[in-house]
């Protein structure tokens, strides 16, 4: 049976006017996001992660010797701490730990690898606050999602421990846009197409090679990297990513929970104050990370 909520949210996201002014579009992005609002219980406090912009929002009962580390989606070029706090809060609840979200250095003002160094920074800063990495989840959605495991792998070759696992939602890990969903999905999906992406890629990668295993983290060695539980929707073109980064995980021996779910798109649980699924997917993760950090 159809999902009455995602045709509603479908037209909504296809009848936003189109930009190609950066500014305006991460104006938008961050607009949409704090029209959420938060709920009244939901604790914020702005933070220096190592010299990374960061915030961290905990809800009542929250555990404080956990952590997520979390990495907003947007393509590296947009997207910040405000369009994604309602979701990132969210978030904490289920997993009964505290976040700390990164405003990491975005392109083409700072491109790649900016954010990986920020996100390794970030990873850092709370080993150095006391917390154990197992007690440590990176999460992300989107080109955060691809982030997610860039950090890992950028974490394991700086010779820190890794984390206790990983949560990527809608992964982007592809510069070249290759899976065969860009074009199998393309009429479902009303984000994500392959020529926004390549261009998107042009940009943050600034001339690097868009194969480099902390860019294109498909490339990458994923040995010995934690747990990861991986979401997307099964209308998104970046559905073949997500398969693709399970397979490879996989094969590298990596302990990998793949989720799809039915009609979703791009990113869907940072629609859950109007998107049933959405809040579920978040519940879902959160008790992953949960299990994992054994909080």
């Amino acid at each position: 049976m159809s999902d009455p909520q995602i045709g509603a949210l479908r037209a909504k996201i296809l009848s936003r006017p189109a930009t190609a002014d950066l500014n305006q579009r991460r104006r938008d992005t961050d607009a949409r996001g704090l029209a959420y609002g938060l709920a009244s219980d939901v604790k914020v406090e702005k933070v220096s992660a190592n010299g990374v912009a960061a915030e961290w929002t905990s809800t009542p009962g929250a555990a404080h010797d956990a952590a997520i580390l979390y990495a907003h989606g947007g393509g590296y070029l947009f997207g910040s701490l405000d369009s994604h706090r309602h979701m990132v809060a969210e978030l904490g609840r289920p997993a009964n730990c505290v976040a700390l979200a990164m405003n990491y250095r975005l392109a083409p003002e700072h491109p790649f690898p900016a954010p990986v160094e920020d996100s390794v920074a970030a990873y850092r800063f709370l080993l150095a606050q006391g917390f154990k990495p197992e007690r440590i989840a990176i999460a992300g959605d989107s080109a955060g999602g691809g982030l997610v495991v860039a950090a890992m792998v950028a974490i394991r070759e700086a010779g820190l421990a890794q984390p206790g696992c990983g949560w990527c939602l809608s992964p982007w890990i592809d510069m070249e846009a290759l899976g065969g969903s860009m074009e199998s999905r393309a009429a479902a999906d009303p984000m994500v197409q392959k020529a926004g992406i390549l261009d998107i890629a042009r940009v943050y990668l600034a001339g690097a090679d868009p194969r480099s295993p902390l860019a294109a983290p498909l490339y990458a060695d994923l040995a010995g990297l934690a747990p990861l539980l991986i979401q997307v929707g099964a209308a998104e073109t970046l559905l073949d990513d997500a398969i693709r980064l399970a397979q490879r995980a996989g094969a590298a021996d990596v302990r990998v929970d793949l989720q799809v779910w039915p009609e979703m798109v791009h990113v869907w649980p940072l629609f859950w104050p109007e998107l049933d699924a959405g809040k579920r997917a978040l519940d879902a993760a959160g008790a992953f990370i949960s299990r994992r950090l054994r909080t």
